[in-house]
This record gives structure tokens, sequence and C-alpha cells, in this order.
């Protein structure tokens, strides 16, 4: 799918760090996006920073230019701001009728929105409201917006389109103290792979990107330091969320006939490699 077809995605989590970084790269390349996310005025931002031609700063705000109503980027895409909680399933049934009653179709969801929850806090005391909501957020919120993109993909002429997940280095090793974020994103694996499964003959194709250190707000403290498996705590090396952004792009303006089925971007010298 390239820009050049008027391709439509829907982003969630846009309002911010991986999310806003991929709005903009594809308002840029001239996709129309529905912008998904709890706050209206973020998304705003991230549509005006595609038409602006700013840069979002290494924690996720605009590094020049004024935020405002901008509408797109490149001629011939625009932006559609829709407030939503991934969580609620009627939440994320008006994000996609909104989608389709203005562009018309689904060709990209960019399955993005996510919480790491409460860090730092042993399994013992976690409280039970806190595993909810990661859960709720990164697990049950993918599902609704993968459920709703596969009706959509499934029933629209031309059939078909694509699903990238957002995953985490967390799918494949953890960090230590982080078993929420680290089961629902092993969780979001499954999904991907069932998905990529159920979705072949509808032309639904479905990946996963797992990002390690993308310089955001949620990685901040990666620099200052982390803690480590041995104890330690030690600084991290981050890479320009810029970068996961063109990768993700990529990976959506394959045709539907190709797809990259797990992707993994990370800080070249972090400790993922040999974690633990």
């Amino acid at each position: 799918m390239n820009a050049k077809d008027n391709a439509i995605a829907v982003v969630t989590g846009a309002g911010s760090g991986i999310g806003r970084a991929v709005a903009v790269e594809l308002l840029r390349a001239g996709w129309s996006v529905a912008l998904a996310g709890r706050r209206v005025e973020t998304l705003e931002e991230t549509a005006a920073l595609a038409s602006e031609g700013t840069h979002e700063g290494p924690t996720g705000g605009p590094s020049g230019g004024a935020a405002g109503g901008a509408t797109g980027g490149a001629t011939g895409s625009a932006a559609l701001a829709v407030r939503t909680d991934v969580s609620r399933p009627e939440d994320v049934a008006a994000l996609f009728a909104a989608t389709v009653e203005r562009f018309g179709r689904v060709d990209l969801l960019f399955n993005n929105a996510g919480t790491f929850g409460p860090g730092g806090v042993p399994v013992e005391e976690l409280p039970y409201e806190a595993w909810r909501h990661v859960v709720d957020t990164n697990l049950n919120g993918a599902f609704l917006c993968a459920q709703a993109a596969y009706r959509q993909m499934k029933e629209q002429d031309p059939q078909g389109g694509r699903i990238i997940n957002n995953g985490s280095i967390s799918a494949h090793t953890p960090r230590p103290l982080s078993v929420a974020y680290t089961a629902t994103k092993h969780a979001l694996t499954g999904l991907t792979k069932s998905l990529s499964l159920d979705g072949r003959p509808y032309g639904i194709a479905v990946g996963q990107i797992d990002i390690g250190n993308a310089a955001t707000d949620m990685t901040s403290r990666m620099q200052t330091g982390a803690l480590q498996a041995n104890g330690e705590i030690a600084p991290e090396p981050v890479m320009d969320v810029a970068d996961v952004a063109r990768t993700v792009r990529h990976m959506a303006e394959l045709p539907l006939e190709a797809n990259v089925q797990f992707a993994t971007v990370l800080a070249t010298a972090m400790p993922y490699v040999g974690r633990g």
C-alpha cells in the first residue's frame, strides 16, 4: 500500500511518543490518518507537527513551531482526531465508525496504545487494579482495535488491509519488576500470530514491531539509570523515535502480498541480547 493510493490509517496512542512519531511520518508521506488517544488537544498537536514540518523532541513534545488545529501533512493527506479509550469497546467502535465515515475505509491499523504501569513494584505488592489497568490497555485494547479493524477490512471493497501491533523487547525478555507489562507484551505476540493466520483468506496482513529504548517520555528514565537483572542501576542508550516511525512506514507500505511478520528495532548498544 503506497501513499499515492490515498491510503487510510488508524494510529492509537497518537498523542505522544511512538504513536505521534508514526502518525507524523505517515501524514508527511501522504497518508490520511485517524489519530486516536485520550486527549484531543495532544492529537491536534500531532496533526500540527505534520503540517508545520517540525520534529518531535526526545521527550515527545514539539521541538519547533506552534501546535494548533492542523489537518494534515503532505498534499492529499488529512488528519482526524478522535478521543478514544481503547479499553472501552464503545470508544473503539466510535473510532472506526468515525474513520470510515470520514475516509471511507481502513488500510492500516497501527495498534500502539499502551502503558508500562507502575514500575519497580514487586509481584507480591502489585495491586490488582494496577495489573488490570495494564491488561485492559495493552491487551484488551489491542484486541478491540484489531477486531474492529479486521471487521472493516474484511467487508470493505477492495478487501483487506494491514495491522501492525506495537510489541516490545519485553515481548521476548523481561525487565526486572515488570510482570504486568511483560505478560501483556508476550500475549500480544500470540494475538499477532493468531490474527495473521486468520486474516490470510481476506487479504489482512498482520505483523508486529518490537521496539527497544526509543527516545520518548516512557523511556526517559533509561538515560539516567534503569534497574538491571543483576540489581545494579545503569544508564542505557536510546535511539531516535523517528527511526521507529520509518520502520513502521516501510512495513505499512509493502504490498499486501508481502508482510514483515516480526521486526525488532532497538538502540544498538542497549542490554537486550544477553539481558539477565
